[in-house]
């Protein structure tokens, strides 16, 4: 369950592929809403389903971060720079991750109504505390989304040059 100082436990690689694998549905259904008209059969339910998922995805990130901090990390592998890159990317992974969540969040409620998340509960909104918030979020979503997925596909090639170049075990103990 646990992590050990040579492989990561069950609870942290459960927590890191579901997260990918929001991430990436996330992404991918983002870049498909843009696309939707008011006619079309999904204009409403796929935003709600979205946000559901975003606010799902944010308490997801935060329970993985509670998890790392309580958590040894099995021990770095790769020279000094290489273990420097690789803490820096996970950093500015979970920073991204929960950038995204909040301007989706900022979006979602600058019109003073709350996020139904699923209809178990109602996030509620502290309404438009800046001007033109719903925009600015917007961008600010946009943009970090599109980051998240160029470090994401950075984190993935450097595990397989982890795996087929070095023939380390940095990829199995994510697997």
């Amino acid at each position: 369950m646990k992590n050990t100082t040579q492989n990561y436990g069950w609870v942290a690689k459960s927590l890191h592929w579901m997260s990918a694998v929001v991430v990436i549905g996330m992404f991918a259904s983002g870049w498909w809403m843009v696309e939707l008209n008011y006619y079309s059969d999904w204009y409403r339910t796929a935003p709600f389903i979205h946000k559901s998922v975003g606010v799902l995805l944010l308490l997801l990130t935060l329970a993985r971060l509670c998890w790392k901090a309580s958590n040894m990390s099995p021990d770095a592998v790769g020279n000094a720079f290489e273990q420097f890159m690789a803490k820096a990317a996970h950093t500015v992974l979970y920073l991204l991750i929960v950038v995204i969540c909040v301007s989706g969040y900022l979006i979602s409620t600058a019109d003073g109504r709350g996020i139904e998340v699923f209809n178990w509960f109602v996030l509620p909104s502290f309404g438009e505390l800046f001007s033109q918030q719903a925009d600015t979020a917007g961008l600010i979503h946009k943009y970090s989304a599109y980051g998240l997925m160029g470090l994401g596909l950075l984190h993935a090639l450097a595990a397989l040059k982890h795996h087929f170049i070095d023939k380390d075990n940095t990829l199995k103990r994510m697997l």
